[in-house]
């Protein structure tokens, strides 16, 4: 069994009662920046507004994410990393690796790549220019750490015949990705529309040719 870095995310209804209010407020928080952050993008967004539109004193968002870079972090992940563990298990990549590349693939497509996610994604290439670090912080908070699970992945399924488990992690995660650009943000739907199983179906042959 592959053992992701990113350790499941507890059951709340277990969590001492203090505990669940600090999640309750870290959510309310996140909740507020994120229409501020949209609004305004990351130039324009301040801690006091953020305060303001999640209804908390502005050292609260503080004493949870020390500044606005660990903000907007904290939503990057919420809309990628935490999305994605709450409908597919990130360490449960036994089995059939064609069933599960295809329910990875169709997780991110249907459960992850939603209107916040794209929003996310709109704020990072908008604003890069003026704050690279923002660019930064999405690789190696998402990209590198989704493409070195999947590089794992690939390492401990010898029978596939992957030689290059990184390329290949690169070209799965990188195909969804620029298919979700391209149909959601870059008109494809409306010019050049493309089936998601057709995509799916397709990227796996590439995939498991060898095995």
């Amino acid at each position: 069994m592959i053992k992701d870095s990113i350790s499941q995310p507890e059951d709340r209804s277990t969590l001492p009662q203090e505990s669940q209010a600090a999640n309750q407020k870290r959510e309310q928080i996140l909740q507020g920046a994120m229409q501020i952050f949209l609004q305004s993008g990351y130039a324009g967004t301040s801690m006091d507004r953020v305060a303001a539109e999640a209804g908390v004193a502005k050292q609260t968002i503080y004493s949870h994410f020390q500044d606005k870079e660990g903000l907007f972090k904290a939503l990057m992940e919420q809309v990628t990393l935490d999305r994605f563990r709450s409908v597919f298990s990130l360490e449960d990549f036994d089995g059939d690796p064609a069933i599960r590349l295809r329910q990875l693939a169709e997780t991110y497509l249907t459960k992850v790549a939603d209107q916040n996610y794209l929003s996310v994604i709109r704020i990072i290439i908008g604003e890069s220019e003026r704050f690279p670090e923002l660019a930064r912080l999405w690789t190696s908070t998402v990209i590198q750490r989704g493409r070195g699970l999947l590089s794992g992945y690939f390492d401990a399924h010898p029978e596939l015949g992957i030689a290059d488990s990184e390329a290949m992690a690169h070209i799965f995660f990188g195909s969804l990705v620029s298919f979700v650009l391209m149909q959601e943000m870059l008109y494809g739907k409306e010019m050049m529309p493309l089936e998601r199983d057709r995509l799916i179906t397709t990227l796996l042959t590439l995939i498991l040719k060898n095995a």
